[in-house]
C-alpha cells in the first residue's frame, strides 16, 4: 500500500504499490486534486490491498462503535452495518435479482459515522464486477479485476464528508425549476390523443403537474429517434400545444438500435464504426424491444460524438428532457419467451476505448455503460439547445454519474413494502452523491390501491424527484384514477409541494454548490444521538423540515423545537398527508399554489417561522429565471432573513441580498407566519424594512 497523499483538507489517497497488475483507470472522479502532502502518521482508516486468483479487493479494519451508510442503489436498510450488495448493473423488476443485492446503479462508496459524531468516507474507485460487504468491525471490497485506487475522506461530520465526496466527483448542475414539479407517465400513453387527454385532465382538475413522459410505444416499431407515423405523427405540434398548457415533455431512449439496413440510426451508425463488437470483430447483437439490437460502444470518445448529434433535430421538435432506460444495458436472450431472462453483453465481449481510456472488457465496462451514456446524451442536449438547462433521467449509473443525470428507483412493485422501501432507498442515494432521484410514486409494477396510492403520494411528493408512473397491463395511476376522495389528497399533496418549490428550488442550488442532499436522514440533525442513527420512515428535507410519512409508526424524530407546518387548508384532516415539521430557528419559504412552474410562484412570497430557545431564527431564499444559464452570470437572487422576539413581538428582516435577479417586486409585499406553541401568527410587509408580527 503507498499513502500517495494528502488531495484537498482531510482527504487521502491510498495506492496499491508492489504488484505488478494494471490498475482501473478511474471511472468516477470528476478531477484529482493536486496532491499536497503525504497522509499523516496517524491517519487511522487506511486500506489493506489485495490479490486472489489475479482479481483485486481492498478491505478497512474497524475499531470502535461506527454506523455505516452508503452504496447508493440499495435495497434493504439505511444503517448498512452487516450488510452485503453485489456491484453489477442489472435490470432487475421488483428488485428480484439476487434478492435486491443488485440493482441498477453501482456506487462503491460507504460513509461511517463514530459515536462522537465525526465521520469518514470511503471510495473504491473501480467500475469492475465486484462485491462490497458492510461489517462492524470490516468494510471489504472485492473486484473481478484489477488493481484500483482507495480515497479516504476523514472530517468532522457527514455533512463535511459529503462535501468531501463532491470534491471528488463532482455535484449536480442546478436543473431547471420546472424539473422539480410533479411528473406523469405511463408505459405507455399510445397516442397523441391520449396524451393530451392527461394534459386536459390535469388542467380541468386543477392538479398541479409540470412534465408529460412518452415511453417507447411512441417511437416507430421501438427504433430510437423516430416516431411512430401512425399514433404520434406530429410531434412538434404536440409538445407546442403541451408548452401553450404549462407542460414539458420527456421522451425515453434507449441504447439498443435496432439492426435495420434501412433505418438512418443503424446506417448512421455502421457508417461511424461505432458498435460495440464480438472478440471476432463481428457486430455485438442482442435482444431488446426492437428485437436484434446493436449497441453504441461508448468507451470511444466518437461514438459519444455521434450519439450527441443525433440529438439535434430530434429536439428540435420542442422536446424538453431525455429519459435514458434499458442502460445497464440490458439484453434479453429470449426477450419475447414468457419466461424473461434478463442479461447483458458476455464478459469478455470488447470495447475498445480511446483518449485516456484504454481498450477493455465488458466485466470492466458494464457499469459505466450507463454513465457514458448519459453524458453523450446530456452533451447533446445541451448543444441542440444552448440557451437551456437540460434534463436527462437515467436508470443505470455510476458513483459520480449525477453531474449528467438525475435517477429514479427502476421498476418498483405497488405494494406496501415497495413504498416504505423507498425511504431508505433515497436515503442512501444522496448521502452517495445522488440528490435528485425518487421513486415511481403508487409503484410501477401491478395495481394499485387506491389506499397505497394516498399514502404514497401523501410523502412522495415530498420527495426530491416526484414522478407517478405505471406498467403496461396495470390499472390507470393517475392522481384522480381512485375516486374524488383520493383525487383530492393527491391535489392537497401536490399543491403543498409547489408551495414549498421555493424552499426545495434553495436546497437544490445548495446540493449544486457543496454535495449536501436535498433529502437528508434525521440523525443529520443530532450525529451523536444514537437513537437517531437507524431511523428511515421519518426523513428531512434540508435541514429545517422534517417529514414523517403517514405510514410511520412510532419513528425516532429528532429533539428540540419542532413546530407543525400547515400550508393548504384540509390537509391536516386528510389522514394520508405525511406531517410536516419546521424546526426552531428557522424561516422556510413558501409560494403561493400553481399549476405549473410558468405561472408566477413568488406572489406572494410566504415566510413561514418558528423562533429557537434564544428567539431567533433564520433562513434562505435562492432564486432566479428558472431556466438558463443567466444565474452563473449573476442572474440570481440569493436573499438572507433573520427573525428575533423582543418584548412579544417578532421582526423578520432581510439581513442580506446576494445577486443581480431582481427581487425588489417579490421582497416588497411579503406574508409573514410565526408558528409557536401550535398557534400562528401573521403580518404582511416590506421585508427589506422589517416586518413585526405581535405574539397574543
Amino acid at each position: 500500500m503507498k499513502q500517495s497523499g494528502m488531495v484537498g483538507k482531510s482527504i487521502a489517497k491510498f495506492s496499491p504499490v508492489g504488484f505488478s497488475a494494471y490498475k482501473t483507470p478511474s471511472l468516477i472522479l470528476k478531477s484529482e486534486m493536486a496532491i499536497k502532502s503525504p497522509v499523516p502518521a496517524t491517519w487511522k482508516i487506511k486500506p489493506v490491498f489485495f490479490l486472489r486468483d489475479g482479481k483485486a479487493g481492498a478491505s478497512i479494519n474497524l475499531t470502535g462503535n461506527i454506523s455505516l451508510y452508503g452504496g447508493g442503489e440499495v435495497t434493504g436498510p439505511l444503517l448498512r452495518n452487516g450488510q452485503t450488495i453485489k456491484l453489477w448493473n442489472t435490470d432487475s423488476g421488483a428488485y428480484g435479482a439476487d434478492g435486491g443485492s443488485r440493482l441498477y446503479q453501482t456506487h462503491p462508496w460507504v460513509m461511517g459515522v463514530r459515536d462522537n459524531g465525526t465521520a469518514f468516507g470511503i471510495i473504491f474507485d473501480s467500475s469492475w464486477k465486484a462485491e462490497l460487504t458492510t461489517n462492524s468491525d470490516k468494510i471489504e471490497y472485492r473486484s473481478e479485476g484489477a488493481l484500483f485506487n482507495v480515497y479516504v475522506i476523514d472530517r468532522q461530520s457527514p455533512q463535511e464528508v459529503l462535501k468531501g465526496l463532491a470534491e471528488l466527483t463532482g455535484t449536480i448542475d442546478l436543473p431547471p425549476l420546472w424539473a422539480l414539479g410533479y411528473h406523469q407517465c405511463r408505459f405507455s400513453y399510445a397516442s397523441e390523443d391520449k396524451v393530451r387527454t392527461i394534459a386536459n385532465t390535469f388542467r380541468q382538475k386543477n392538479i398541479p403537474c409540470d412534465a408529460i413522459w412518452m415511453d417507447i410505444d411512441y417511437m416507430e416499431g421501438y427504433r430510437v429517434f423516430t416516431f411512430n407515423k401512425k399514433n404520434f405523427p406530429d410531434p412538434a405540434t404536440l409538445n407546442k400545444d403541451l408548452h401553450i398548457k404549462g407542460f414539458k415533455t420527456i421522451y425515453m431512449i434507449d441504447p439498443g438500435v435496432k439492426v435495420d439496413t434501412g433505418y438512418a440510426v443503424y446506417k448512421s451508425g455502421s457508417a461511424n464504426d461505432v458498435w460495440v463488437k464480438q472478440p471476432d470483430g463481428k457486430e455485438y447483437h442482442g435482444k431488446v424491444w426492437p428485437g436484434d439490437c446493436v449497441f453504441p460502444d461508448f468507451t470511444m470518445p466518437r461514438t459519444r460524438t455521434w450519439w450527441a448529434n443525433l440529438y439535434k433535430d430530434f429536439m428540435g421538435t420542442g422536446i424538453d428532457g431525455i429519459w435514458n432506460d434499458m442502460n445497464e444495458p440490458a439484453i434479453n436472450d429470449n426477450h419475447f419467451s414468457t419466461e424473461l431472462r434478463l442479461g447483458t453483453m458476455p464478459y469478455n465481449t470488447p470495447h475498445r476505448g480511446g483518449d485516456k481510456l484504454p481498450p477493455g472488457t465488458h466485466l470492466l465496462y458494464h457499469n459505466a455503460y450507463g454513465r457514458f451514456m448519459v453524458e453523450a446524451s446530456r452533451k447533446g442536449i445541451v448543444a441542440a439547445n444552448p440557451q437551456k438547462r437540460p434534463f436527462v433521467l437515467t436508470r443505470a449509473n455510476l458513483l459520480g454519474g449525477q453531474r449528467f443525470a438525475a435517477t429514479w428507483t427502476g421498476d418498483n412493485l405497488a405494494d406496501p413494502k415497495f413504498m416504505k422501501l423507498s425511504v431508505p432507498m433515497s436515503l442512501t442515494l444522496g448521502i452517495s452523491g445522488q440528490p435528485f432521484s425518487g421513486p415511481d410514486i403508487g409503484g410501477f409494477l401491478e395495481n394499485t390501491s387506491g389506499e397505497l396510492w394516498a399514502q404514497w403520494i401523501g410523502f412522495g411528493n415530498l420527495l426530491p424527484f416526484a414522478r407517478g408512473h405505471a406498467c403496461a397491463g396495470t390499472n390507470d395511476k393517475e392522481p384522480w384514477a381512485f375516486g374524488t376522495a383520493i383525487e383530492k389528497t393527491s391535489r392537497i399533496a401536490l399543491e403543498r409541494r409547489y408551495r414549498l418549490l421555493p424552499y426545495m428550488y434553495t436546497l437544490f442550488q445548495q446540493a449544486h454548490k457543496t454535495g449536501i442532499p436535498v433529502m437528508l436522514p434525521v440523525f443529520f440533525d443530532d450525529v451523536k444521538d444514537a437513537e437517531l442513527r437507524n431511523e428511515e420512515q421519518a426523513f428531512l428535507l434540508g435541514e429545517r423540515l422534517l417529514v414523517v410519512p403517514s405510514f410511520a409508526k412510532n419513528p425516532a424524530l429528532p429533539k428540540g423545537i419542532w413546530e407543525n407546518l400547515k400550508l393548504i387548508d384540509g390537509e391536516e384532516d386528510d389522514e394520508h398527508q405525511a406531517k410536516l415539521l419546521i424546526k426552531g430557528g428557522s424561516i422556510i419559504p413558501a409560494g403561493k399554489v400553481v399549476q405549473n412552474t410558468t405561472q408566477q410562484s413568488l406572489k406572494p412570497l410566504t415566510l413561514y417561522v418558528c423562533l429557537n430557545k434564544n428567539n431567533q431564527a433564520s433562513g434562505t431564499l435562492y432564486w432566479d429565471a428558472g431556466e438558463g444559464w443567466g444565474f452563473k452570470e449573476g442572474k440570481f437572487s440569493l436573499l438572507n432573513f433573520g427573525a428575533k422576539a423582543v418584548n412579544n413581538k417578532v421582526q423578520v428582516k432581510l439581513i442580506s441580498k446576494v445577486g443581480r435577479y431582481n427581487m425588489s417586486n417579490v421582497t416588497s409585499n411579503v406574508k409573514v407566519v410565526v408558528v409557536k406553541d401550535g398557534k400562528t401568527y401573521e403580518a404582511t410587509g416590506d421585508v427589506t424594512k422589517g416586518i413585526v408580527i405581535k405574539l397574543l
